[in-house]
């Protein structure tokens, strides 16, 4: 049975196939003009085009991007929009379904200790699992590469790795993970599916993980009981992480993932499976068991999250903002403390699936489109 559940979430989860790239996709090139133009109440900027499903995004010191393509490649993005040849030293991914290259942070050091952090889909003995690598950025290649964290055991599916990467006050690594479609592990402090982990900026161990000591656990386990966690954001007040991950057939969560706690997955979910039969227990609650503090039913399917800090739209100050796949468009969260107090739908009829949604260093939003020939944009509120 647990075969033909898997195979169901493969057909009705938003995969798009991972494929080698042409030789014409490695080139760089240049940048072309940008049209800014105006929908939905928000100014819309190409800053660059023809990204092959592009997944994460980071702003470097100097004004330029970095930016992840799913069948393997990084690339640097100019400010005038100009895409690089890839960058070298990136490690083989397993590119299978929703397999790739994902999340890149750089280290909180960076101006001084320019490591580059990335999360992908790593192929080895048994399948693929979600794996973390580093990197020094020197010029346009990552140079002493090593993997520092590794989701056991490998399976053979092609969904649901997660993953995004982010680094909290104290330097500590949170990396988010799928269930990979495999519904016993989430609960099961043995495997590494369904968890959120914290690791050390060397890939060792922080002391106060809540599962450090038991012979039962995977040390780095920060939370478990994930179905799929795709956006993630550190609390620009709190220093607290918070994420957003996919539930199935409604049932798209965000959470607030605590210290050892279980967020429920395939237990209780408050959504239903894809052939319209319940999930789990079947119930939404149980004692043990975390509950989100905002959820989606439809799907939206989120992935990017990010908390607006900015003076340039003061109308959007203290906002959390959500990218949405399967619906195409941008959320805009207003929040009163840990509770969301109103949800703004942006860029319906857009047509675009936000893969990414980042603040930038310049107060605007720049979000990521998966597509085959994928966009990096810009966007603000229109003037008037």
């Amino acid at each position: 049975m647990r075969t033909a559940l898997a195979s169901l979430l493969v057909l009705a989860c938003a995969a798009c196939g991972a494929r080698e790239p042409a030789d014409a996709a490695q080139a760089a090139r240049p940048a072309k003009p940008a049209a800014t133009t105006v929908f939905d109440g928000l100014e819309i900027t190409p800053v660059a085009q023809g990204l092959e499903h592009p997944w994460g995004l980071a702003f470097l010191p100097d004004g330029r991007m970095l930016v992840t393509e799913r069948p393997g490649r990084l690339r640097i993005v100019s400010a005038d929009g100009s895409v690089s040849a890839p960058v070298s030293g990136v490690p083989e991914v397993y590119a299978k379904g929703q397999g790739g290259l994902l999340d890149v942070a750089l280290d909180p050091d960076f101006a001084t200790d320019p490591w580059v952090y990335l999360s992908f889909s790593e192929p080895g003995e048994g399948g693929g699992g979600t794996a973390v690598a580093r990197g020094k950025l020197v010029d346009a290649a990552l140079t002493d590469v090593a993997v520092i964290f590794r989701q056991m055991p490998k399976l053979e599916a092609g969904q649901h790795f997660g993953s995004r990467l982010v680094f909290d006050r104290e330097g500590r690594l949170y990396v988010t993970s799928g269930d990979r479609g495999n519904w016993d592990n989430p609960q099961r402090l043995d495997r590494g599916q369904g968890k959120i982990f914290r690791i050390n900026r060397d890939g060792s161990i922080p002391a106060d993980n809540p599962f450090v000591g038991r012979d039962d656990a995977i040390p780095a386990i920060w939370s478990y009981g994930h179905r799929n966690v795709q956006g993630a954001a550190l609390h620009p007040q709190t220093g607290v992480l918070w994420q957003t991950e996919h539930g199935a057939r409604g049932g798209d969560e965000l959470n607030i993932p605590r210290a050892g706690l279980n967020y429920g997955w395939p237990v209780i979910t408050l959504g239903i499976n894809y052939n319209g039969q319940p999930i789990g227990s079947g119930e939404k609650t149980a004692e043990g068991m975390e509950q989100p503090i905002h959820s989606w039913t439809p799907s939206i399917a989120p992935s990017g999250l990010a908390f607006y800090t900015a003076d340039r739209f003061p109308e959007w100050k203290g906002s959390l903002f959500v990218g949405a796949l399967a619906f195409q468009r941008m959320v805009r969260l207003s929040l009163d403390g840990d509770k969301v107090v109103a949800e703004q739908p942006l860029l319906v009829d857009f047509g675009e699936r936000i893969r990414d949604v980042r603040q930038g260093p310049d107060g605007y939003i720049y979000l990521l489109t998966d597509d085959a020939k994928g966009k990096l944009l810009r966007v603000g509120l229109a003037e008037g």
